[in-house]
């Protein structure tokens, strides 16, 4: 069918959402919880931690959050105002961050954003230096895991007049961002633009280097001899507004094969747990959470997961997407701006089904089930923080991901390429 619709059309095709293809994910961990050798804690007595400070490394104003998991980076125009007003509610009653993502800072997203990551992305749309000195970090973004190598894009569609001026762009005309910042080619350069970035923001703001899960270990290094005081690592089961779909099936690695080269070099350097690391791409649930602070991460990051929460592909508007061609829980056009839930869309008769009161509370409900849910596996493994979890809490049901995560596979003390039985 896809040969058909190419010979067809001669255009490559286009879509949101990340990778569907099966990929080792962290379904493959399991946790191993206290029996006789280890002591658990009880659940309704006994404090599990959950908060996390960002940003400890130069910044003067480090970011502290109640909870681990953060809203990545989606921008006004890919999704519509009230959605990203909604993104920000929720966060701020989880005590967790939110960021701008491409195209800049609306005043709805700052004012209801207790804690706002500013993205600085190669486009520069809508970036100021009014707007980077209110935000309260700044991400500076180098690739991300559904695209790494490649740009931003935001179809004409959804180019509103709103959305235009912001980015100084024509109504209606199709918009490419490029794939490498403009003025600046390496490391050395790139400490440069931090060190400018501090001197804008008089040394406040955290500094978070953000890079597609391509080669993790060498982009980790380098983002923190350039002076990051956080690196976000993003695989690339990560979503996109759009993007050729070749690109987002074919080009970088799982996030769990990333998280291990990452943390590794921290380890190396260091500086583990002086540079925070922030991974995202695929996250779910609370086990996800959990697994990925095992394997040294500190905090996670969740997008698309986040839509859905909002109300993104919900049922209650089916014989919309089926006019559309598809079906609730399979809509992943959101470049073509017509989705009916009214999210990744410009249209204002359906940006008014978003109550961004509403969602932003399905939000921060669904942030308290990953928070519950990570807790309790924690206090199954006799933490009474959630950073205490460890490698030596996991084993791994496929050799693939025993290998990518470094963990035994399960009933052996075997780590495929490190020996053992």
């Amino acid at each position: 069918s896809e040969i058909r619709r190419a010979a067809a059309t001669g255009i490559y095709d286009i879509r949101g959402a990340g990778a569907k293809r099966k990929l080792p994910h962290f379904d493959d961990l399991l946790f191993l919880g206290a029996s006789i050798s280890r002591y658990p804690l009880e659940g309704y007595r006994e404090r599990c931690d959950t908060s996390v400070v960002l940003g400890s490394r130069h910044a003067r104003k480090p970011i502290e959050l109640k909870i681990p998991i953060t809203i990545a980076g989606m921008s006004f125009g890919s999704l519509s105002g009230p959605a990203k007003e909604a993104l920000g509610r929720g966060a701020s009653l989880s005590g967790t961050s939110t960021t701008t993502g491409d195209g800049g800072m609306t005043e709805e997203e700052r004012g209801h954003s207790q804690t706002l990551v500013y993205q600085y992305l190669p486009s520069r749309y809508g970036m100021n230096p009014r707007d980077l000195r209110r935000a309260d970090a700044i991400e500076v973004v180098v690739g991300q895991g559904a695209k790494p190598g490649g740009g931003g894009m935001l179809l004409g569609q959804k180019i509103s007049d709103r959305v235009a001026e912001m980015r100084t762009l024509p109504k209606g005309i199709d918009q490419r961002s490029a794939c490498r910042h403009p003025d600046w080619t390496g490391p050395d350069d790139l400490e440069i633009k931090i060190l400018e970035l501090r001197e804008i923001t008089d040394w406040e703001k955290p500094i978070y280097v953000k890079v597609g899960g391509a080669r993790p270990y060498y982009d980790t290094a380098l983002a923190v001899k350039a002076g990051a005081d956080v690196v976000v690592v993003d695989g690339m089961q990560g979503g996109t507004a759009a993007t050729q779909e070749v690109f987002i099936e074919n080009v970088g690695q799982p996030t769990l094969a990333c998280i291990r080269p990452a943390v590794q070099a921290l380890q190396d350097l260091g500086m583990h747990r002086k540079v925070q690391l922030i991974v995202s791409g695929g996250i779910r649930n609370g086990a996800d959470v959990a697994k990925a602070l095992a394997l040294g991460v500190d905090a996670v990051s969740i997008g698309t997961a986040a839509l859905v929460a909002l109300g993104d592909n919900d049922p209650r508007w089916e014989a919309d997407y089926n006019a559309l061609g598809t079906t609730a829980g399979a809509y992943d056009d959101w470049h073509e701006g017509k989705d009916p839930a009214g999210i990744t869309t410009q249209d204002p008769e359906l940006m008014k089904r978003v109550d961004p009161i509403a969602a932003g509370r399905r939000l921060a409900n669904y942030l308290k089930v990953m928070t519950l849910e990570a807790q309790t596996i924690a206090r199954a493994c006799g933490k009474n923080s959630l950073h205490n979890l460890e490698p030596e809490d996991l084993v791994s049901l496929t050799i693939e991901a025993a290998a990518m995560a470094g963990v035994p596979l399960a009933g052996t003390n075997w780590i495929p390429g490190k020996g053992g039985f």
